[in-house]
């Protein structure tokens, strides 16, 4: 006898993975067992029906990917024979946009229109606050980031440099406890002042508030405020060691800090295989069903990890009322463009990698809108899920059908599933609106993303000529352009109260000081989130928010007109530069170590996020952007005469040597120099610049996939 879920085993030619039969689909037996074992129960489906729904979704929608892709390919070569027809002359303007309508590149801007988007929680909607990103492979991050909703103020001033300076080494410093509390209560003053005098001369007793509607509940001594929508809890504990030497007994400041939490299947994440697609998915099931837990070592025990409780109130008429404990969590699928040996089709190709992230990350959310986990994540009963790297307004409208037939699916009602948009490649933010409006009745985000962005803007204008050096892209035309129609399109098409606008990571996890100085220009640019690197950074960024009320910013800034196409199409061309030879080294070594760096992790041990040392041995949060802009940069050079090839390899030589330095105290870390024939990582690295004119549209992960697939087969 055969277990009903069993049809029969399928063995495909130089593919040893055991498969299942499942509607005509070879699917690996890994992937087929946790589905109708651990997803499926208690969702009311079957799991017969449901796999021959996916069939039915891949036979419809899988020949549409392939010719989404192909027609990427399509204008690139249009893009590409374009510039080679005009090489040595400038760009003009008018001509440029006009070849870019010509071939369908642009599009026509859609009539004026508002997002219709509903079901959507506070947290999406209406609140402004900070954003994470956290790789789903790994549990113990993705409980550090759902928890991080509320963060210790007196902890993240503490440790980190947002005063000024680190802490000393050692036991807890007095001195810069005090600069702390005075810090924290400067913020106070700030953010709900006192009817009378300041926090730092407040002894205790219930304080009086010059509002006093911001004082909006307490728990015990704990007293809760409300200020710019986010929450701050005032822990009272005159028992604590820094509540005994308050003159209040104020022992710390909450504040409501991370609201909503990325998921990340894609750029942080190296998953290669249906092994590591379980992985990723049982994590995201933990999560909706609530039961997540990561148990770890830290200084010689063993701690268990889990998801916060909710918090619970009573408010000053003396009803009770409980907060979220954790993040609103969000979902990011991969784009349209990789596919998974997870699933053949009936012809024996790969599934689409994105198509399989819908539908079973959709599938295990039904935990949650059923309300059958521990906790809730969405009250309004929507799916979070985002899409990046996708290329224009077709392509959105793909995965709004998409998205339609998976509500279908699992009898969802009709826009249960909110798309995040990624504005990251340069066809989205050029036909920004047309975007939006293709999703319109689901949109709940967009977002700005530099890294990926700028490596698309050197990919697609390649053959133009040779780009400004990497540094450079952030102060050029096309960047202001890009940041600021982003936010002006998102609220021309009515975003504002119903979808976060966002904006990109700081990656410096350990430059506080300097996050505090520049990231406030997010908050008053009128978006409403943006990526930090971790839950002591959300905790500070979430002061910006204080300082900004960016509802008000956005009334504001809706009346001004959207900035023109025209600077969003500049090409940060080099021209009339002569670098020295000083210069072109300098740059190159830098792109080869950031390359280099982040690759050795990724292939030899399936790390796809971490804070990597940069060439002057500052830890960057870093993902597979940061190789798609530097391997397209050194690309351009090489293309363009600006460096041979011979100096290309002699900086991936040089700083092979310099990454194994800088990983010579990790026991895991398998040097490259001296041995860059044998290092999977460093043939991946240097093929990701050599083969990388070749790559649709500059994207990495073709290369990655292939030397990671071979260096866990042992290859």
């Amino acid at each position: 006898m055969t277990d009903a879920t069993e049809i029969h085993r399928i063995d495909i030619a130089s593919d040893d993975v055991s498969r299942i039969d499942k509607a005509g689909l070879a699917v690996a037996e890994t992937l087929a067992r946790f589905i109708d074992t651990r997803v499926l129960p208690g969702t009311g489906i079957e799991p017969d029906a449901f796999w021959s729904g996916v069939a039915g979704l891949f036979a419809r929608f899988a020949p549409e990917n392939a010719v989404l892709l192909a027609k990427r390919d399509r204008l690139q070569a249009q893009i590409d024979a374009w510039h080679e027809g005009r090489a040595g002359k400038p760009v003009d303007p008018a001509d440029y946009e006009a070849f870019l309508r010509d071939i369908g590149y642009l599009v026509a801007e859609p009539a004026p229109f508002a997002v219709t988007t509903d079901r959507v929680d506070a947290e999406v909607a209406t609140m402004a606050g900070p954003q994470l990103v956290v790789p789903i492979l790994n549990a113990r991050f993705l409980l550090n980031a759902a928890n991080a909703r509320w963060g210790s103020l007196y902890d993240a001033l503490y440790g980190t440099d947002a005063l000024g300076s680190l802490p000393p080494a050692g036991g807890y410093d007095t001195t810069r406890g005090a600069a702390v509390v005075a810090r924290a209560k400067a913020f106070l003053d700030e953010a709900v002042p006192l009817a009378d005098g300041r926090w730092a001369d407040f002894a205790g007793g219930e304080p009086v508030l010059a509002d006093p509607a911001q004082r909006v509940g307490r728990r015990g001594d704990t007293l809760l405020f409300r200020h710019n929508g986010l929450h701050i809890e005032l822990v009272v504990d005159p028992s604590s060691a820094i509540g005994r030497t308050d003159p209040a007994g104020i022992s710390d400041v909450l504040l409501e800090a991370a609201l909503t939490t990325i998921c990340d299947l894609e750029d942080s994440v190296a998953a290669v295989d249906a092994e590591d697609k379980v992985a990723a998915y049982a994590n995201w099931l933990g999560l909706m069903k609530g039961d997540l837990v990561a148990s770890f070592q830290k200084g010689g025990e063993t701690l268990t990890r889990t998801l916060d409780p909710d918090r619970r109130y009573t408010a000053p008429d003396g009803t009770d009322f409980t907060l979220p404990g954790r993040a609103l969590l969000f979902v990011r699928n991969v784009g349209h463009l990789m596919t998974t040996p997870a699933i053949r089709l009936p012809d024996g190709q790969e599934a689409p990698e994105g198509i399989l992230d819908g539908i079973v990350t959709a599938t295990i959310a039904l935990h949650d809108l059923n309300r059958a986990g521990q906790y809730q994540n969405s009250r309004a009963g929507s799916v979070y899920i985002v899409k990046p790297k996708m290329h224009g307004p077709e392509e959105a409208g793909f995965t709004d059908r998409l998205f339609d037939a998976i509500e279908d699916l699992l009898a969802m009602p009709r826009h249960t599933i909110k798309v995040g948009v990624m504005d990251e490649e340069r066809r989205t933010s050029a036909n920004l609106a047309a975007c939006i409006a293709a999703v319109k009745g689901r949109i709940m985000f967009i977002n700005t993303g530099f890294l990926d962005r700028t490596g698309d803007e050197m990919h697609s204008s390649m053959r133009a000529g040779a780009m400004i050096r990497k540094g450079e892209m952030k102060a050029s035309s096309w960047i202001a352009a890009y940041e600021a129609r982003n936010v002006g399109v998102g609220l021309a098409c009515g975003m504002a109260g119903k979808a976060q606008i966002g904006k990109g990571m700081w990656a410096a996890p350990d430059r506080m000081a300097d996050m505090l100085n520049q990231k406030i220009g997010h908050p008053m640019s009128g978006a409403s989130t943006a990526w930090v690197p971790s839950p002591t950074a959300a905790t500070l960024h979430a002061l910006h928010y204080h300082a900004v009320d960016v509802a008000a910013r956005q009334c504001a800034l809706g009346g001004e007109p959207v900035p023109a196409l025209g600077a969003l199409l500049t090409i940060p061309l080099a021209e009339g530069r002569n670098w020295s030879p000083q210069e072109i080294a300098d740059e190159l070594d830098n792109n080869a170590q950031g390359i280099l760096g982040y690759v050795v992790r990724w292939v030899d041990q399936g790390v796809g996020c971490s804070k990597v040392p940069d060439i002057h041995d500052i830890g960057l949060m870093e993902d597979r952007a940061t190789l798609r802009i530097s391997s397209q940069h050194m690309a351009n050079w090489m293309l363009h005469g600006v460096a041979s090839a011979a100096e290309v390899d002699a900086a991936l030589t040089r700083m092979a040597a310099k990454v194994d330095a800088q990983n010579a105290g990790d026991p895991a870390y398998m040097p490259m120099a001296g041995r860059e024939a044998d290092s999977l990582a460093y043939q991946a690295a240097r093929a990701l610049v050599f083969e990388g004119l070749d790559q649709p549209n500059g994207y990495t992960e073709p290369l990655l996939h292939r030397f990671r697939q071979r260096a866990k087969a042992g290859a």
